[in-house]
């Protein structure tokens, strides 16, 4: 055990071989997907870094973008004092609700 964890520690490979054997058949298959998936990894790894990164962070800055127009909008709507209408069909209720009036998701300074 102790000469395997030495063999280890310097680098030698143990039961396992780097170069295709002619008389193992399935390490010299798992070498050619090796080679063949070669191409096709480093393709999908330059998508990955180049394009998809990218993306993300330009989608991210759109994002915040439109999200503090969104505050201000909301900000300069509740200083200019619209008047909230309640129209006769808004909020009509059979019964009340076991928590009280309003709907589990009305915002008070949001919904009318």
């Amino acid at each position: 055990m102790a000469s395997r964890i030495a063999a280890a520690a310097k680098g030698i490979r143990f039961a396992s071989s780097s170069v295709a054997n002619s008389s193992n058949p399935w390490l010299a298959e798992r070498i050619a997907i090796k080679e063949h998936a070669g191409p096709a990894t480093e393709t999908w790894r330059k998508i990955s870094l180049f394009v998809c990164i990218p993306a993300v962070l330009v989608s991210s800055v759109n994002a915040y973008n439109l999200y503090a127009k969104h505050q201000a909008h909301l900000e300069h709507e509740r200083h200019e004092g619209h008047e909230k209408v309640k129209y006769p069909y808004m909020r009509l209720r059979a019964k009340a609700f076991p928590w009280g009036d309003d709907s589990l998701f009305y915002n008070p300074e949001v919904n009318f």
